[in-house]
């Protein structure tokens, strides 16, 4: 079981916030450091210091870590065309020594996107198919050949198809509860399919309709990574949990119910039954990003008795 870190910076994170937490990350023994990409914060979190880049902040990290995966969940498609994103990506791949993946989502928040000016289209959905059909197009054109695109939404000409990523193949994520475009459009693009915040019976469920999406179009489901993403509140003791839980403005029994919530034994415990129905990599959700006692808690705890 591989166990990420998951950050959600538009509530209030500074690009150095990040990078201690990321650092931690690396030093604590976890696979990976991700993030949202969300320029308005939700809630009532204040927000401040105010947004930061997701591309912008991982190719900052990309060149001040160097062990852990890097990537997003999800970056919004609304929020660049998919020519520009195949180069920022395939550049702070590049930067990291190939360890960038891309999680991408059609985009939903509206609110964000009205307070930065940003267009928030119809047709989401069409769209992110297309925009995958270009970044991976692009990125799979042999060098010295041209790539060429007339879509319906984005239409290229003989473009070059540079620069390319440092592997052979940067890893999709594509995630969401959708009971019939998402699994489709996984099965199609995807190395990892994501389910956020969804309990295990939703969770099965979803997978299934993933696996079965895939074998209709004659994949092997199991050339999927399976994962979750799940808000994490870990302690040593009922008044610890209490504390992180208040902090993060969440009840103790609400997060034991829709996360990961308890001691350390109890957490582990709800991984492996997690894992018992196909997960293999969990995402866990650190809203309190200046506590990296917790994290050091969890890696010390609840990492060694996941093997």
């Amino acid at each position: 079981m591989d166990l990420r870190i998951f950050t959600e910076p538009q509530q209030g994170a500074s690009y150095d916030t990040l990078l201690t937490v990321a650092r931690a990350t690396e030093e604590c023994g976890f696979d990976a450091f991700f993030r949202s990409d969300h320029y308005l914060r939700m809630g009532t979190a204040d927000g401040l210091p105010g947004p930061t880049d997701a591309w912008i902040t991982l190719a900052g990290l990309a060149r001040e870590t160097s062990r852990i995966r890097l990537g997003t969940l999800m970056t919004a498609g609304t929020f660049r065309l998919p020519g520009v994103l195949a180069i920022q990506v395939a550049q702070v791949d590049q930067m990291s020594g190939g360890r960038v993946e891309l999680g991408i989502g059609a985009g939903w928040y509206e609110a964000e996107h009205t307070a930065y000016g940003i267009p928030f289209p119809k047709n989401r959905f069409a769209r992110l198919e297309e925009q995958l059909a270009v970044l991976t197009g692009l990125w799979s054109t042999p060098l010295g050949e041209t790539f060429t695109h007339d879509g319906t939404y984005y239409q290229l000409k003989e473009c070059p198809a540079l620069p390319k990523p440092a592997q052979p193949r940067v890893p999709v994520i594509i995630g969401g509860h959708g009971a019939e475009r998402t699994p489709r459009i996984a099965a199609r693009f995807a190395d990892e399919f994501n389910i956020p915040f969804a309990s295990i019976e939703d969770t099965e469920r979803q997978f299934g309709r993933v696996r079965a999406a895939a074998e209709d179009i004659g994949r092997t489901p199991g050339d999927l990574v399976y994962s979750n993403a799940l808000v994490a509140c870990v302690g040593e003791n009922d008044a610890e949990i209490a504390r992180r839980a208040a902090a993060i403005g969440r009840e103790v029994d609400e997060l034991k119910t829709n996360g990961l919530a308890g001691s350390p034994d109890e957490v582990v415990e709800k991984i492996k039954l997690y894992e018992a129905i196909g997960t293999s990599r969990i995402y866990l959700q650190i809203l309190d990003l200046g506590d990296l006692a917790h994290l050091e808690l969890i890696a010390s705890r609840v990492l060694p008795q996941l093997g």
